[in-house]
């Protein structure tokens, strides 16, 4: 694992940064106070009492004991500030403090790559409405409220280190609100305070903190749309998910962890790692499980190819054993890390605002797909001659003649990037996951891909050694040389 590591083929946490990919449920403190929920914690505790004292029985019993802990030392840690939380929130004043309060202890316990905010707008609205039906509260002070919260969600900082820089570049903490969306009833989400949110970034300036997320159907509100749609070609700032794909797996009440990972507010959460080079782990392929830039054996010692012109299905057959090795290292990985961290910087307040028994998902990531899609493009549709050094190893290669390349629409090249990544998703999932979380895999390197393209060498299809790959499922730089338009293939 080490090895690996070092070598860049598996990359990620531990970097100087907690897991985050989880949202704590921060709605419930305003709404039910923090006496309630320990009265609710201690009964479901007790609850398993009754139980066979089983591994993952004592373990939650524990992580229980933790979460009540917790809840106690946010109770007190508002009481410094002078406020009592013990009670439900009474005003929309209250609300957006009780709320504030448990995000701020959950930001204090943990320093997440994504402490995301979950989807407070619209039940804070609810808040507001009844405030200005009793005449205590205008228009005026509601979005002065709204733009408040948001100055201290802006200035939420963590103290890292310059590992933590190396990886994302800009400091992020991905706040991420979710915003609108459609009830499963067919009825929208968008509230008042929706736009009060998405209005911050007129009355402060564009930020990319918090990252306000617009939760997009066909069904939201037009007026909604057209404000939504305005702001972000004004600010940049907006992020927009597609509602009408994720409401059908994940319910009406979920929200963004980070900027992509969908989660039922409350009663899932994510297991967020390392990350998978699959454009390096092509280059083992070719050099025997040999890592190309220190030239030791980290992969599977296999016969490497040493054909002057690379062939297609020699690649392949040697890069099916390297992914199912990989594979297997990565989970492996990835429970290490979370059997540990759990252990050692459990998120206890984040937890306790969730439900006793709870979905776990094991997040993976391939780093490199366009570059690897490129490859074997080139491999398979160019010659591809190996330049290699005194050892035998190759370290470049060199191109001979045009290939389908990722990001044009072209069948022959998109079907080997879908090949890719549903193979590689097989091979995770026959492995074993802590916790029995759920695998599941995304085209990550948003951030990061400087980092990989920099632990990474020559790759045959013609990217230099340690230049950043591609961003996230993008095409690789320059690449995308045709635009198609609609369901019928038009290309120019």
């Amino acid at each position: 694992m080490k090895k690996a590591r070092k070598a860049g083929i598996i990359t990620g946490l531990p970097d100087a940064y907690g897991r985050g990919r989880i949202i704590g449920d921060y709605r419930r403190v305003a709404l039910y106070g923090i006496d309630k929920l320990i009265e609710d914690k201690l009964k479901e505790k007790r609850e398993l009492e009754f139980e066979d004292m089983t591994d993952s029985v004592i373990r939650n019993r524990e992580e229980m004991a933790e979460q009540i802990r917790a809840l106690s030392e946010l109770k007190e840690m508002a009481q410094k500030y002078g406020y009592d939380i013990s009670e439900p929130a009474v005003n929309a004043r209250e609300a957006f403090q009780w709320l504030y309060f448990a995000y701020l202890a959950a930001i204090k316990e943990q320093n997440g790559a994504a402490m995301s905010l979950g989807r407070v707008s619209t039940f804070l609205d609810i808040y507001i409405e009844r405030d200005m039906e009793e005449g205590t509260l205008t228009e005026e002070e509601a979005q002065e409220l709204v733009d408040q919260f948001v100055m201290k969600l802006r200035m939420v900082r963590f103290l890292r280190t310059p590992d933590y820089n190396e990886l994302f570049s800009g400091d992020p903490t991905w706040v991420t609100e979710s915003i609108g969306g459609m009830g499963l009833n067919g009825v929208s989400l968008v509230s008042k305070n929706s736009f009060r949110f998405i209005h911050t970034l007129v009355n402060l300036g564009p930020a990319p903190e918090p990252n306000l997320t617009v939760l997009w159907s066909n069904d939201l509100p037009e007026k909604f749309k057209q404000y939504a749609s305005k702001v972000s070609i004004q600010t940049s700032s907006l992020q927009f998910e597609n509602d009408d794909i994720m409401r059908e797996e994940y319910g009406d009440d979920y929200g963004i962890a980070c900027c992509v990972s969908a989660m039922k507010i409350g009663k899932q959460m994510q297991f967020f790692g390392a990350r998978a080079n699959l454009a390096k782990a092509l280059l083992y392929a070719i050099n025997g499980g040999v890592d190309e830039k220190l030239g030791l054996q980290v992969g599977p010692e296999m016969d490497p190819i040493t054909s002057e012109i690379l062939k297609f299905d020699d690649v392949m057959r040697n890069f099916e054993t390297i992914q199912g090795w990989l594979a297997e290292l990565y989970i492996k990985t990835l429970n290490v890390i979370h059997y540990n961290h759990d252990k050692y910087s459990y998120e206890r307040i984040e937890m306790a605002l969730h439900d006793r028994d709870i979905i776990r998902t094991m997040a993976t990531g391939i780093a490199g797909l366009s570059v690897v899609a490129d490859a074997l493009s080139a491999i398979k549709f160019a010659k591809v001659k190996v330049i290699r050094d005194e050892n035998g190893l190759a370290k470049d290669f060199e191109v001979d003649g045009d290939f389908p390349k990722y990001g044009n629409n072209d069948r022959n090249v998109d079907e080997i990037a879908t090949a890719v990544v549903k193979n590689f998703m097989n091979k995770l999932r026959e492995q074993k996951t802590y916790r029995e979380s759920i695998p599941t895999l995304s085209v990550l390197t948003i951030t990061s891909n400087v980092v990989y393209g920099k632990k990474t060498g020559n790759t045959p299809d013609g990217r230099k050694a340690g230049e950043p790959f591609a961003p996230g499922a993008n095409p690789m730089h320059g690449r995308d040389k045709k635009r198609c338009f609609g369901l019928v293939e038009l290309c120019i």
